[in-house]
């Protein structure tokens, strides 16, 4: 495949796990250079992730200050760690929600809150893996307990996903968004609560188009911020899907996809 022509590229968007971050969830230093270098060419780069908001900005904290974060799969944004946009799950439905997540055996449920997070007590096998995606939760003894307002509903499978999780929540499917958002994790939301109504409200608000995105993903979740960009990239590691919906390829994220195309995107600037 040819080398696009990135010359008017003016909006970077990247997924985290499985993407920016490599296998041992860490960012390369080659990223924060490549950062602050595309700032000084008046592009903006953003972080986007079902991580929690907190999550993100430690695994980037040199650029936190200067960093737009699409946290949540879309349900919080937030501009240069200032302005923020919430998008909650809906109230109306949470409490079926967790009634049908309680009847469940080997899934373990987190409510994700502005800064926080919750899960019920119990789980001590949980918590390590837990802890790598969200910095900051509580241990409460139901669910039903959390008095903050709900972000999204993140759930986990030792196993599967889309085997086990994924077959037991699709019938919220006409009132809440679900996206299988990686091979353990399904994510529950607002149905405006994605990366593309989150990335379609940034481009309005900066002044950008399509044509001048650049998106790069590795699963599901990332399906609707694809839509939203002309430079949608897959990485090599990526689920099956996605590499067919985006219009190109990457490398792996072990070995460094994405600083691949930042290298080339500054070159072409």
């Amino acid at each position: 495949m040819n080398t696009p022509l990135l010359k008017d590229v003016k909006l970077v968007v990247t997924d985290m796990d499985g993407t920016l971050l490599n296998p041992s969830h860490e960012v390369s230093k080659l990223f924060i250079d490549q950062f602050w270098a595309l700032k000084e060419k008046g592009v903006t780069v953003v972080a986007a992730s079902g991580r929690q908001h907190n999550s993100i900005v430690e695994k980037l904290a040199p650029i936190e200050k200067e960093l737009t974060v699409i946290a949540e799969n879309g349900a919080m944004t937030t501009f240069h760690g200032k302005e923020t946009v919430f998008t909650p799950y809906p109230k109306i439905h949470l409490d079926k929600t967790l009634a049908l997540l309680k009847r469940q055996e080997n899934m373990h449920p987190v409510l994700c809150t502005n800064g926080s997070a919750f899960i019920a007590k119990g789980q001590d096998k949980f918590e390590p893996i837990l802890r790598e995606f969200y910095s900051a939760f509580n241990v409460i003894d139901h669910l039903e307990d959390c008095k903050q307002e709900v972000l999204k509903i993140a759930i986990y499978h030792f196993e599967s996903s889309e085997k086990y999780i994924y077959p037991v929540v699709q019938d919220l499917a006409n009132v809440v968004k679900i996206k299988i958002s990686g091979p353990n994790w399904v994510d529950l939301s607002h149905p405006n609560a994605n990366k593309g109504f989150a990335l379609n409200a940034l481009q309005k608000h900066l002044g950008v188009s399509p044509e001048q995105t650049m998106v790069f993903g590795d699963y599901f979740n990332d399906l609707e911020m694809m839509e939203q960009a002309h430079f949608s990239y897959a990485m090599a590691n990526a689920h099956p899907e996605i590499i067919k919906k985006a219009q190109y390829k990457t490398l792996s994220n072990s070995e460094f996809g994405v600083e691949t195309v930042l290298k080339e995107l500054l070159k072409q600037l």
